[in-house]
């Protein structure tokens, strides 16, 4: 992770596409949080892509718009942060064009620079706690409301090429009601780090 800081952050472009595209490719990549003056890092191990219009279990679902989903309609590559079941932060990247509604959530990292800062800003001291969960990594890298709606580039929080391309299994979503069996839920291949492991099944 020495090279972190110099590492390029993905471009706009490469977030214009569909989302479930994007969220497959973003497997490997590595999110770097400067966020409160302390670096934080860890590779991306598990996302969900979320479409849009047609997607029941999107936010922009039938365009739904209201305050705290606007940043979804805005420009591909920045950042959508919602609240979860009034506790838990979670963090998207915007795909598509804009006011096409669809992202793709980070779902679970592994963690690769400053883990003692994450296990204090998280309460506990199992590294696989850290990352396990959209609400864990928002919590260790220190991503709250205040970047949704900016750009990688001016949020504190980017994420940067490895150039890995990992093996991938694909599974549908889960924690959610609807659109449940829709294999939108990209995991790396045999990765402890991930906030399930997917079953035999899938």
């Amino acid at each position: 992770m020495s090279g972190t800081g110099r590492a390029a952050t993905l471009p706009v472009s490469f977030f214009t596409r569909p989302a479930d595209e994007v969220a497959r490719e973003l497997l490997g990549a590595t999110v770097v949080s400067t966020l409160a003056g302390t670096r934080t890092a860890g590779r991306i191990v598990e996302v969900e892509a979320y479409l849009g219009y047609d997607d029941p279990a999107s936010h922009g679902f039938r365009h739904r718009r209201h305050a705290q989903n606007e940043a979804l309609y805005g420009p591909a590559g920045s950042w959508y942060v919602y609240l979860s079941y009034g506790m838990h932060w979670c963090a998207n990247l915007v795909c598509g064009a804009p006011g096409h509604g669809s992202a793709v959530l980070l779902r679970a990292l592994e963690p690769v620079r400053g883990l003692a800062t994450m296990r204090e800003r998280r309460g506990v001291q199992a590294d696989r706690q850290l990352c396990s969960g959209p609400g864990k990594l928002c919590q260790a890298l220190g991503i709250t409301r205040d970047q949704d709606g900016l750009p990688m580039r001016r949020s504190g929080a980017r994420v940067v090429s490895t150039g890995e391309r990992p093996a991938v299994v694909v599974t549908p979503r889960i924690g959610i009601a609807k659109a449940a069996d829709w294999p939108l839920r990209f995991v790396v291949d045999g990765s402890p780090w991930v906030s399930r492991a997917p079953s035999p099944a899938e």
